[in-house]
């Protein structure tokens, strides 16, 4: 069973998804249920943060401790690729990489806020990862001065991720124009890095989620993974 953890990273985005377990964005239990309920593999794109708790890295540690291929991008799995890479979950696109060479080292970086489940999550507010190559596409077309781009940068690193949407973003006298050209011209990286992943999940390695012989137990499986399932 291959297993993909996704919500707001591919909106709008219609891949074939043949094959795979779609699953919501993870939280805190939901990467150790899915090698509990047999996954080989499992791809890690988007996952909650901030109402409920995070993936935890013990799950992650749990699952690559059975042979599961684990694979992370765009936003949570950029995150838990890079952190988790010397330990074997692999990075998947620009974003996890960027992480995993130090290049991105602010979490805040992929957070956005995103509308509910019913709706497909709709992202409502942009993440920085895009907005900076979309500026710099911006300039190079010359729809914005180097000024104007480097002042947008700046006021969105001010703001809460929460509160980075474009009419937030863009300055108010020019604001309908400016947002008709970055709704155009946007650079989705977030998008892009989960398109790989999807293409890399459906082909890579899915191994059986239990070894012919048990590893030996953690504190983690003993006492910790009980809990995590209820």
């Amino acid at each position: 069973m291959r297993v993909l953890f996704v919500g707001p990273s591919l909106y709008g985005e219609t891949p074939d998804l043949t094959g795979l377990v779609v699953r919501s964005p993870a939280r805190q239990g939901d990467v150790a249920r899915a090698v509990l309920d047999g996954a080989g593999a499992i791809g890690l794109v988007d996952g909650f943060f901030d109402a409920v708790a995070a993936p935890w890295h013990k799950e992650i540690l749990f699952a690559l401790e059975r042979g599961v291929t684990m694979l992370g991008a765009s936003s949570m799995g950029a995150l838990r690729a890079a952190e988790c890479a010397a330990f074997g979950m692999l990075p998947i696109g620009a974003i996890a990489q960027d992480y995993l060479s130090g290049a991105l080292d602010d979490d805040a970086a992929v957070a956005i806020s995103h509308g509910p489940e019913e709706l497909g999550y709709p992202p409502l507010t942009e993440p920085l990862v895009n907005v900076r190559p979309t500026l710099d596409r911006l300039r190079e077309l010359g729809l914005i001065s180097d000024a104007e781009r480097t002042r947008i940068w700046e006021r969105a690193g001010r703001l809460y991720f929460k509160d980075r949407s474009l009419e937030a973003l863009l300055p108010a006298d020019e604001r309908e124009e400016l947002i008709a050209a970055y709704r155009k011209h946007k650079v989705n990286r977030k998008a892009a890095d989960a398109l790989l992943l999807v293409a890399e999940l459906k082909t890579c390695k899915a191994m059986a989620s239990v070894h012919p012989t048990e590893p030996e137990p953690s504190f983690f499986s003993r006492y910790v993974l009980p809990e995590l399932m209820g």
